[in-house]
């Protein structure tokens, strides 16, 4: 894969990423915006959420890590820069999906249960209120 393309593929991860996690969290781009006290616009995020931003400034990732409850390590490998391997303590675990899960979750799972829940909830939105058991 040259380097252009392999550029796109973590553009699209971090963005689809960002965008599951705004929607997991229930969060409009405005919400997202007052919580990083205007640091992260809405207009960026948006552009950040469709590809259109190639690497976002650390600061920016480390705004968003903290508002999603998401490590910030992952925002940036997602982002395309260098994290060294075995920074994250053995028993640490990762983003706000893991409380869902016995053993740690890799980036790859904790992915999929994001996409899920975004998928779920916006079923929830379309339905209105869910039935009750």
């Amino acid at each position: 894969m040259d380097k252009q393309a392999a550029q796109k593929v973590s553009e699209s991860t971090l963005s689809s990423y960002l965008a599951n996690l705004r929607t997991a969290n229930e969060l409009t781009l405005r919400q997202v915006e007052e919580a990083t006290d205007n640091e992260v616009s809405n207009a960026y995020l948006s552009q950040l959420e469709h590809g259109r931003i190639a690497k976002p400034s650390p600061n920016i990732l480390y705004s968003l890590a903290r508002v999603y409850g998401v490590a910030y390590d992952v925002l940036m490998e997602k982002a395309g820069y260098v994290v060294v391997k075995g920074s994250r303590k053995d028993k640490e675990r990762h983003g706000r999906a893991v409380t869902f899960a016995i053993d740690n979750l890799t980036p790859e799972e904790e992915e999929a249960l994001l996409d899920y829940l975004a998928y779920i909830r916006s079923r929830k939105g379309k339905r209105g209120k869910t039935r009750r058991q």
